[in-house]
């Protein structure tokens, strides 16, 4: 097999392993952005893509932390889903803007209305806003996602220990201390209080896991081409020389 040969089937293998590299891992139930504020409000977005090929999804079941409940929990309409907010009472009540809460929201549940159902190839966005944020590293909302075809898929497993994903992740919302007041005065030379914590531009941003991926690929990619030249190079010499 001649060199330029050879370095065709590499370059194949090297496109072949590119594309599987850029195929995100399975898509899981989000929530973006995925920090907000201790003590702070923030519109968050639960993002859910249809993972099945021959079903669509028809109903979503946030659940929220007894352990670090909300006072503020608001809805945003959606066209084509039914949004419900069930509570229960508070084993500790806990205190906001002054006053004694007793109960908050411990599950939110959205139903689709006949063609607004997630179909295959499709994702959907369900928008909340919360808070104020608990004094905690994170907060962990445990998803249910129901399917037409009676297939529920329970994303509930909670962040490892170790740094890797679990079968099934929970959507995770990290927290982080709010600036100092004089520090954010002097960087925006204003004492004005601070904008909400995410806004409709931060729910359009994932995970990062594809950025990686692409930019693996963009990289194996550049390699396949130089051993393709550099093949084509050292086979085209000696051509030309014999044609002298």
């Amino acid at each position: 097999m001649s060199l330029l040969k050879r370095s065709g089937v590499v370059g194949g293998l090297v496109a072949v392993f590119t594309l599987a590299l850029a195929v995100p891992a399975s898509a899981h139930v989000t929530v973006n952005p995925s920090t907000a504020t201790k003590g702070g409000y923030a519109k968050v977005t639960f993002r859910v893509p249809n993972e099945m090929d021959s079903a669509n999804t028809t109903k979503l079941e946030v659940t929220l932390p007894a352990e670090t409940p909300f006072a503020s929990v608001s809805l945003k309409p959606l066209n084509g889903w039914t949004a419900v907010a069930a509570t229960a009472k508070l084993a500790k009540p806990i205190e906001a803007h002054g006053s004694q809460i007793t109960e908050a929201v411990n599950k939110i549940t959205w139903t689709a209305a006949g063609d607004a159902a997630i179909k295959p190839g499709q994702f959907q966005e369900f928008d909340v806003s919360l808070g104020p944020m608990p004094e905690a590293d994170q907060v962990v909302f445990k998803a249910l996602q129901f399917y037409s075809d009676g297939t529920i898929v329970r994303w509930i497993d909670e962040p490892t220990t170790d740094g890797t994903e679990p079968e099934k992740p929970a959507p995770v919302l990290k927290l982080t201390a709010a600036a100092a007041t004089g520090t954010a005065a002097a960087a925006t030379g204003s004492s004005a209080a601070p904008a909400l914590t995410a806004t409709s531009s931060d729910a359009g941003k994932g995970d990062g896991n594809g950025t990686w991926a692409g930019v693996i690929g963009i990289v194996l990619g550049l390699a396949a081409l130089v051993l393709g030249l550099l093949a084509y190079r050292r086979s085209a010499g000696p051509a030309a020389a014999a044609g002298k």
